[in-house]
């Protein structure tokens, strides 16, 4: 639907209801974007319910450290899913994905992600094991992600010249424009991907790219796979539906940022402190964790509110 120009004028001509103001804003389909926004807040309050749930589970099977694991591994997880998809919104817009495809996208980047997460995990959780050094690599990793948010000079709003979309680009050729929903179409006697399907490969690459910070924080606090996964799993199920609720507004959460660099250096420190037999436990992990990110938010939200 195009934009209308006139002034202070009501449409609702066969049944589509939008009201034109001064300026050429157009609001169209007010009670579905609310009832969309309803249904995301639902689905995020179920998965993080559920979450909860498995943990409290967790710890009276397996004990309260089992518990602090869990809950500090996921806390870990969702906030850096929720710094991940401002990556996500910048993919939409380079690639100028019309909203209604998506979710589309992120329901095939969420179970690429899942599938991808698990054999990450499997082999992570068999590496550490036989090779104790490693424990050092990955919190060389943590700390060296921990400086580059903390540094945060880079403008990553152009992705012209990102590595991930500009191998993506040359490896798959594809159409000019989109055709619907879909990943294939039928052109000039022959079959071709859409932009659609380069968008669902750059954001699966881009998510390979994530889980190099995420997992090994997890592994930060434990190594118990079962944890380690379930964690991811539950941070990562709400993604499509986190992702409608604060695409628009995660611009504003100055202090979120450098809140999970402060995160990730202390998840760095303590696994060196632990691979040199200095032990931090999990519930003073889960404290340290919980109470970054809810500055981060907490601060954020109080200087918009200025």
């Amino acid at each position: 639907m195009t934009t209308s120009l006139s002034s202070d004028r009501v449409d609702t001509a066969n049944n589509e209801s939008y009201i034109s103001l001064p300026g050429g804003v157009e609001y169209e389909n007010i009670e579905e974007t609310k009832h969309g926004r309803a249904a995301s807040i639902r689905t995020v309050a179920f998965w993080v319910c559920t979450a909860i749930v498995f943990g409290v589970g967790l710890g009276f099977k397996e004990g309260a450290g089992k518990a602090s694991e869990f809950f500090a591994g996921y806390l870990l997880e969702q906030s850096l899913s929720v710094d991940n998809l401002f990556v996500f919104v910048l993919i939409f817009k380079y690639f100028k994905v019309p909203t209604e495809y998506q979710s589309r996208v992120l329901s095939y980047g969420i179970a690429g992600a899942v599938i991808f997460r698990l054999s990450l995990i499997l082999l992570g959780t068999a590496t550490l094991q036989k090779f104790e050094a490693v424990n050092l690599l990955l919190a060389g990793i943590l700390l060296f992600s921990a400086y580059k948010l903390f540094a945060g000079g880079e403008d990553d709003s152009d992705l012209s010249d990102n590595f991930i979309v500009k191998t993506c680009q040359k490896v798959i050729p594809v159409t000019s424009s989109y055709d619907g929903n879909k990943f294939f179409t039928f052109q000039n006697d022959a079959w071709k991907a859409t932009p659609l399907l380069l968008v669902v490969a750059v954001i699966e690459l881009s998510d390979i790219a994530f889980a190099v910070d995420s997992i090994p924080a997890v592994f930060g606090v434990t190594r118990d796979p079962v944890i380690v996964f379930s964690s991811n799993l539950f941070a990562i199920l709400g993604l499509r539906s986190l992702y409608t609720l604060v695409s628009e507004s995660m611009s504003e959460l100055e202090y979120l940022q450098p809140a999970i660099a402060t995160v990730l250096g202390f998840i760095g420190c303590k696994m060196i402190s632990d691979f040199f037999g200095f032990h931090v436990s999990t519930e003073v992990s889960l404290g340290f964790v919980a109470t970054c990110l809810s500055a981060g938010v907490a601060l954020s939200l109080m200087k918009r509110s200025d």
